[in-house]
């Protein structure tokens, strides 16, 4: 890795100024909201409202320049991706006026493959992982002709994601800290590259799904972790097995830190981005702010920190569930069991206790006839809608001192 690398300061700015007119400039917001729950400045790069909903776009339309100033693309270009680079690809083929095809996991979200065919893309549906679907669309590439465009390891690639970068510095030359998610490392090694070549002190942080985390001793050994094979996270955008060549030389070299996240703290990122911004980031996209969330990233209260939203292509039934998920991880929706009489006016007594607390009631069910519910006894189950956990514990403690056995199903009020 003592080589000099491939892509100078020059090389990036020339893949922007290609491909400026396909892919948009995304607004570097200051929120102030952030700021001040987080106690820094911080700055969200709104990837995820690029054209087909993340920064994908950059490096497929980069990379199908590439190859057309190549003479390289005659037959029409090839993917392999769970959906954003997938989108990417399609669009870029489009705009360029050649036939894609993309192969994608039998199991992608409906969402991103409905959008792939929209752009007029073949999709390919393969059953397996995307290390599986990977094989399949080089042996697709070799027998149709087609030029196979890597989601990640890949120069051009990475020159264009670079894009992300540039942008950053140049709207916000005084920003000391990016943290951007990881999962092949194309955009880490792309704003890693952009970043430093123009300010070396910049500090470039990548966030992992701690659940598919191939890096997460990289920087202190060089090594790449295994994943078990049915590890599963909703950062499904990040979800890379096997990290790529090209991008390890780059994060070698101008990442600083690697940290991970769990998905309860992805899933609060994601209610927590919906709510300051009013815009959706997926599971992948959001796991920088998820790190801050839970004080893994150091802050400056005088630094501006710039977190990278990567994409918005969240499915939509996941979005709502990890709404949910989210919601419950923080403290703001429980689902209690109460044991009480099964006598008429019960149930109105045990909602008044909760309006009482100023809190909202969601869903109320009854259980009756279980094996767990004595004869004559009814569990009610009530959805309730929180502040956070101390307002839960509150009551809890009310229930008890009614002399009612409550459990909370779904949180922890301790």
């Amino acid at each position: 890795m003592t080589s000099a690398l491939p892509l100078d300061l020059a090389a990036l700015q020339a893949a922007r100024a290609r491909i400026a007119d396909s892919v948009l400039t995304t607004p570097l917001w200051a929120n102030d909201p952030l700021s001040r729950e987080l106690g820094a400045p911080i700055h969200i790069k709104l990837e995820n409202l690029q054209r087909t909903g993340s920064f994908k776009l950059r490096g497929a339309s980069h990379k199908i320049d590439c190859l057309l100033r190549a003479g390289q693309a005659a037959n029409g270009v090839i993917a392999v991706s769970a959906g954003n680079h997938a989108q990417g690809v399609a669009r870029a083929a489009l705009v360029a006026g050649l036939p894609a095809t993309v192969v994608m996991p039998a199991n992608a979200p409906l969402t991103k493959i409905e959008s792939c065919r929209s752009l007029g893309a073949e999709v390919v549906l393969f059953d397996g992982g995307l290390e599986e679907a990977k094989a399949e669309a080089e042996r697709l590439a070799r027998e149709r002709g087609l030029a196979f465009i890597h989601p990640y390891d890949d120069w051009d690639v990475i020159a264009g994601q670079a894009g992300v970068g540039l942008e950053i510095i140049e709207a916000l030359p005084q920003a000391a800290q990016v943290v951007v998610p990881l999962g092949g490392g194309g955009l880490l090694a792309g704003v890693a590259l952009a970043a430093k070549l123009q300010r070396p002190d910049v500090r470039v942080v990548g966030v992992q799904a701690d659940a598919v985390a191939p890096w997460r001793h990289f920087l202190a050994d060089g090594g790449i972790d295994a994943v078990p094979a049915g590890a599963h996270t909703i950062a499904d955008g990040i979800k890379v097995k096997q990290p790529g060549a090209l991008t390890r030389q780059v994060i070698a070299r101008h990442v600083d830190a690697i940290v991970t996240v769990d998905d309860n703290a992805i899933a609060e990122a994601m209610v927590t981005l919906l709510e300051r911004t009013r815009t959706i980031g997926e599971g992948a996209g959001v796991v920088g702010l998820a790190a801050l969330m839970r004080g893994l990233i150091p802050l400056s209260p005088e630094a501006p920190t710039v977190i990278v939203i990567s994409g918005g292509n969240a499915d939509m039934t996941l979005v709502g569930r990890s709404i949910d998920y989210g919601l419950a991880s923080s403290g703001r929706l429980m689902s209690v069991a109460v044991l009480t009489p099964d006598s008429p006016g019960r149930l109105a007594t045990l909602l008044g206790l909760v309006a009482g607390h100023g809190m909202n009631v969601r869903h109320v069910e009854h259980r009756r006839g279980e094996l767990h519910v004595p004869v004559g006894m009814t569990e009610i189950i009530l959805q309730i809608e929180t502040r956070d956990f101390a307002h839960q514990r509150e009551l809890l403690e009310h229930f008890a001192r009614q002399g009612l056995q409550a459990r909370n199903l779904i949180g922890s009020a301790g």
